[in-house]
Parts: structure tokens; C-alpha cells; sequence
């Protein structure tokens, strides 16, 4: 912190207290070299966590959002409330480790599909239908047969 009297930039802090809105934190300061008392307000930077959404517009990160989605796509299915939340933890995470603050929502839905995969088959289904957008239901059909070719496959090696 830079003396605004004299330009020194060491000092101490002589008293801290929380504002009365509760959204900073004021703190007096005095000067070590002309001992000058001034005040310092801390403020927490809130940059929001970005999704760039498929038609390229940007919305605040929103993990109310993705419960909803799996909620819906979980709906009637044996799957613990505990797993849906730890699939939400897991893709805010993901958000929060961009550098750049922000992530394509085509890659947040590829990792709750991918997890939802190895969860539950029709809750995935449930939530790639909605996801992918299928025109029709030859689309739909498809993703189905593709299911079943890995399930089969993964039982046949077992």
C-alpha cells in the first residue's frame, strides 16, 4: 500500500474492521516514514465463471443449472442425491481451473454425459436427448444401438 501523503510504500495497520455492509473490509493504516494515518478499503474481486454457449453468447456459471438438468434427467432412477451433487462439484471445478474464466457449454455437457455414462444408462440417454438436440427419432435410435454395441461389448469381455 502506497502512502497517499508521502509515496512510501511501507506502513502498518492500525485497526481493521468489516464494513457496515458487510462487502469490504476497512483498514487504517499509518505510515512508517511521515506517520501519517490514511484509510484502505478491501474489496473481494468477483469476476463470474463463464459458459460460451453454442451460439457463442457468454452467461455466468450456474451449478443451480446443472443440478436441474440432472435432476431431470435422473428423475425416478436409483441414483443418489450424493452422486448428483458430486457430479456438479466435479464440472464447477472444471470451470473454475480455466485461465481464461470461462468454458464452452459443448464441453461441461460432454463431462456430465461422459459421467452420467458410467452412472446410469438412461438418465444418460435422458439427458443426450435433451443435450444433443436429436431431430428425430433415427438420431435418437442411433444413440441408443451405439449404447448397446459398448454394453455388449463390455460383457462380452468380462
Amino acid at each position: 500500500m502506497k502512502c497517499p501523503f508521502c509515496g512510501f510504500i511501507e506502513d502498518k495497520v492500525v485497526d481493521s474492521r468489516e464494513s457496515r455492509e458487510g462487502d469490504a473490509i476497512r483498514r487504517r493504516r499509518e505510515c512508517l516514514r511521515c506517520e501519517r494515518r490514511f484509510t484502505s478499503y478491501e474489496r473481494i474481486d468477483e469476476i463470474p465463471y463463464m459458459v460460451v454457449k453454442k451460439d457463442g453468447r457468454r452467461e455466468p456459471f450456474d451449478r443451480n443449472k446443472v443440478m436441474a438438468g440432472l435432476l431431470r434427467a435422473c428423475e425416478k432412477r436409483p441414483i443418489p442425491a450424493t452422486k448428483l451433487d458430486s457430479i456438479v462439484n466435479s464440472i464447477e471445478k472444471y470451470v473454475q481451473e480455466s485461465a481464461e474464466r470461462e468454458r464452452p457449454t459443448t464441453k461441461v455437457g460432454e463431462l456430465i454425459m461422459r459421467r452420467l455414462k458410467e452412472l446410469d444408462k438412461v438418465a444418460y440417454v435422458r439427458f443426450a436427448s435433451v443435450y444433443l438436440e436429436f431431430e428425430d427419432v433415427t438420431e435418437f435410435m442411433q444413440e441408443l444401438k451405439t449404447l448397446v454395441r459398448t454394453r455388449s461389448s463390455a460383457t462380452a469381455k468380462k
